[in-house]
């Protein structure tokens, strides 16, 4: 079965600002845990007016503290970002506060440009390059530490907390199954080597005392309305926010336009075409057969669900909808 999840990033909608889209992460959160969705994950990005969540662990903090049962975690962290003893020490004390529910993906990425790389870190000593690394450092100081171990993550030390490694790329794809871990794609926004990722990481997979066989979570865009026109407007925010990204613009996330993709020149419709294919638009019919058709296509054990929707109420309605059409919120692979 492929269970479904939330990657929420904390959108802050054209006219209205970062204390507002949080409360709508919070809000959201809770609908999603109602409605029987596995996981919450928020992303790390930095410099970028249209997503509130920079500060990573402390949204995942108040995410958990609002919920009770569902999973809360970061999709993902971005290592390069940070000393790996400081993340053990975040997300330690986030499952000392909320057992059992905190959930750590690791990326690669910067999250943001290399002006903004090299201010987070002072310097860029610590870079991709070192991501392996990187991850064994962060797993170490998670693990049970030894009688002359001097320096230890607490909290963080001991903690059962599932690490995931994140990517857009063959790259990740390897890592996560050479330390077997579970992989999760970015399917959502860059989906161009999604089937080569799959098919290296599950065949090159090791089992590990944390995985015992390949687990593939995949990004996927839901915009659910109504009927399949209302979804194809409501789709037209995250097409004007691609376009504006690509074109230097970037900013908060726009209303929808009517007709706002036929008014594009062919190269914008190409690439919007190109970073959005692994998307679902339409009516409660229109998604479910989408989404039955690409989880039989990619075997995905899991999706994370993104709705980048410019209206609040419209963006419960739509995680609604998709509840309701997929009937329970696990399908057959």
């Amino acid at each position: 079965m492929t269970t479904l999840s939330i990657l929420d990033l904390a959108p802050v909608p054209q006219g209205s600002d970062v204390s507002q889209a949080l409360a709508n992460t919070i809000d959201l959160a809770r609908h999603a845990e109602r409605l029987g969705f596995n996981r919450y994950w928020l992303a790390e990005h930095h410099n970028m007016a249209g997503i509130a969540s920079a500060a990573t662990s402390v949204v995942i903090g108040a995410v958990a503290a609002a919920t009770k049962t569902i999973r809360v975690g970061a999709g993902g962290v971005m290592l390069p970002n940070h000393a790996p003893l400081v993340i053990a020490e975040q997300f330690g004390t986030l499952a000392a506060l909320h057992p059992g529910r905190i959930d750590l993906g690791l990326g690669r990425a910067p999250g943001s440009d290399m002006a903004t790389a090299r201010a987070l870190r002072r310097t860029l000593q610590g870079d991709v390059d070192n991501f392996p690394q990187d991850v064994m450092e962060l797993m170490h100081w998670f693990a049970p530490a030894t009688e002359d171990q001097r320096i230890r993550a607490n909290p963080g030390e001991g903690q059962d907390i599932p690490v995931w490694i994140l990517g857009s790329s063959t790259y990740g794809a390897q890592l996560a199954a050479h330390l077997g871990l579970p992989y999760a794609f970015a399917s959502h926004f860059a989906p161009s080597e999604m089937m080569a990722a799959i098919q290296t990481y599950r065949r090159t997979f090791r089992a590990s005392d944390r995985l015992a066989k390949p687990y593939v979570m995949l990004g996927f865009n839901v915009f659910a309305a109504e009927t399949d026109d209302q979804a194809r407007l409501l789709f037209s925010s995250v097409q004007q926010a691609f376009v504006n990204l690509r074109s230097g613009r970037p900013g908060k996330l726009p209303p929808p336009v009517e007709g706002y993709e036929q008014a594009l020149g062919e190269a914008e419709r190409g690439m919007i075409a190109q970073a959005l294919a692994c998307s679902a638009v339409g009516s409660p019919a229109t998604v479910r057969r989408e989404i039955d058709a690409f989880v039989a296509r990619t075997g995905a054990d899991e999706l994370m669900i993104t709705s980048q929707i410019w209206s609040h109420a419209d963006r419960v309605r739509s995680l609604e909808l998709l509840a309701d059409a997929m009937g329970g919120l696990a399908i057959a692979a």
